[in-house]
């Protein structure tokens, strides 16, 4: 499923995109100084990860084919819906480009591309002091309060 604009199109990422995902995220990361390995082992990783069928993709480029964002989506049993929970676990757009609707169509399409899998919902981990994200997925209708309670979900992390 790919959608195009006049200024970009978002496809789903294929074997071959590896590396430029990888160096994608490594500008991701190095943007906002979090550790990060090389955007080789990145892309490397992402060989492996792209195998599977459980992690989608969705790759934004410009109109001469240059990679401008992506979107990093794992899915994973849950026993609460018949189909799989998804992850949002990355959505970049290159800086110069944001405000533009890219990061936009390429939630749209994650989406799209976990309800083609039957998920029956998203969770996506943002940063409490990152109020522009977390205004983006508000207003794509993402909450961290659940219907009827008054109090905020929250993510723990521990490195293993």
């Amino acid at each position: 499923m790919a959608t195009a604009n006049s200024d970009y199109r978002v496809r789903p990422a294929a074997h071959g995109d590896a590396e430029t995902i990888g160096r994608l995220l490594h500008d991701f990361n190095m943007e906002f100084e979090s550790p990060t390995p090389t955007a080789q082992m990145l892309g490397d990783r992402f060989r492996r990860l792209l195998a599977s069928p459980d992690v989608l993709v969705p790759l934004a480029e410009n109109d001469r084919r240059e990679p401008i964002g992506f979107a990093f989506l794992t899915l994973r049993p849950t026993p609460y819906y018949d189909g799989p929970l998804a992850q949002l676990e990355e959505l970049y757009v290159r800086p110069a480009l944001r405000d533009r609707g890219i990061g936009t169509e390429l939630l749209t399409q994650a989406i799209e591309l976990v309800r083609a899998r039957g998920a029956g919902e998203m969770h996506i981990n943002v940063d409490e002091i990152d109020a522009d994200t977390r205004r983006f997925y508000e207003r794509h209708g993402f909450v961290n309060i659940e219907p009827g309670a008054d109090y905020r979900m929250l993510c723990y992390i521990r490195e293993l």
